[in-house]
């Protein structure tokens, strides 16, 4: 049995699995094998030395006068010989020794003993993952599988990069070592499932936590973040101290700390911005790197109207939209943005037009008819009559129009 120990100790080293745990699950399969042999294991009784790993199996049995199971009772002259103070009605163990197990026994017992292995290294590993939930972790790429990424977390466990995760464009080698968001642990019947991510925002966030350390001891917060991954990341950056600048402590020495991270997400452009209370404010600094002229902002509609220069409207508004687009979701709000030639018209457009000619005037019309005190019947009987004045008239052009045709008629 000192061997059957030294395994177990072996298998705690290796695969993290506590050896009472393994213990337990071998006097559990020990009673089902007794339930398998003997038909009911309600009165057996399994310890396991946790020391020598010396295993004793008893059947608990009450001392009766007349024996009528034999599994369940024992006599009152067999238990005076085991111990003399033995009474009716009391109860005592009775060894019951692992050769009268069986091989049909023994082999169920180690099935037992395996699935219990099995389900111990599934719960280590759902457990190690589970705390790493909503955090990085650094994965090997094994191959593709299709369009999805084989990633292996460790010497243990895989994971699958799907390609709705993966950035645009990029692309993996064999060996090479890529920083990976863990979306969501879920246990399965056949172990433990593991998303992971590359696009997910919080991947940028979780990269400057652990890069920063002015983020890790709380004197820089991040306020918000946005991503349209593989292309650009606007981040909103506060400090709780005033002798700390936010967008500096992101940065770094010569740009160290923030291109750290860009070389880990393969070149995207990550704009560092100063977060405020004040919207306006907060909005000039998202459409960051623009210059803003003024800004407008409207809090109960949640929107703002940004006027910049003429020469940096494209640059505010971004390539196919996306400074602006981003700014927008950064702070919550609709933006709207001029260049200062289009406010400039705007305004005077407004000086020069009255109030009064703004709309065109429409006459009203009296449609206040009170069809109640007017008589239908009347009102019919002078359409017909206009009808008929109308056919008779018709009639006499006819006539003077064509006289010949009259005549012959007449004839």
């Amino acid at each position: 049995m000192n061997e059957l120990i030294a395994a177990l100790n072996q298998l705690e080293k290796e695969k993290g699995i506590d050896k009472d745990v393994i213990m337990e699950a071998i006097e559990n399969s020990l009673l089902a094998a007794c339930k398998r042999d003997f038909g009911s294991s309600d009165n057996v009784v399994v310890n396991m030395d946790r020391q020598t790993g010396d295993i004793y199996v008893y059947a608990v049995k009450e001392v009766v006068d007349e024996v009528m199971d034999p599994a369940l009772e024992i006599s009152l002259g067999k238990a005076k010989a085991i111990d003399r103070n033995y009474e009716i009605g009391d109860h005592l163990r009775v060894e019951i020794t692992p050769k009268d197990f069986g091989r049909i026994a023994a082999m169920h017992a180690r099935s037992v003993i395996v699935q219990k292995i099995k389900e111990e290294e599934r719960r280590v590993v759902y457990d190690h993952f589970y705390c790493k939930e909503k955090d990085i972790v650094t994965g090997v790429v094994q191959r593709y599988v299709g369009e999805n990424v084989s990633v292996s977390l460790d010497d243990k466990t895989d994971a699958l990069l799907m390609k709705s995760e993966q950035i645009k464009g990029e692309v993996f080698k064999p060996t090479e070592r890529i920083k990976l968001y863990i979306v969501e642990v879920k246990e399965t019947s056949r172990g433990p499932r593991i998303l992971v991510s590359r696009t997910h925002p919080d991947l940028v966030k979780r990269l400057f936590e652990k890069e920063v350390a002015e983020i890790q001891d709380g004197t820089v917060e991040i306020k918000g973040i946005v991503r349209e991954a593989g292309s650009r990341t606007k981040m909103a950056v506060w400090s709780n101290d005033k002798n700390v600048d936010p967008v500096g402590a992101c940065v770094g020495l010569n740009g160290a700390r923030v291109n750290a991270i860009v070389n880990d997400l393969k070149g995207e452009k990550i704009d560092i911005i100063n977060w405020d209370e004040d919207p306006c404010v907060f909005i000039e600094n998202a459409l960051s790197p623009s210059k803003v002229v003024s800004v407008t902002a409207n809090v109960e509609e949640k929107s703002a109207e940004v006027v910049v220069p003429d020469y940096q409207l494209s640059l505010a508004i971004g390539k196919e939209g996306q400074n602006a687009r981003l700014a927008a979701r950064l702070t919550g709000y609709k933006i709207d943005i001029k260049s200062e030639s289009q406010a400039q018209e705007e305004a005077l457009l407004k000086e020069n037009t009255p109030e009064g000619e703004k709309q065109e005037e429409v006459p009203e019309l009296d449609f206040d008819l009170d069809f109640d005190d007017l008589n239908t019947d009347d009102l019919a009987s002078d359409e017909l009559q206009e009808a008929d004045e109308t056919a008779a008239e018709s009639v006499e052009e006819e006539t003077f129009s064509n006289p010949k045709e009259t005549v012959s008629e007449k004839e």
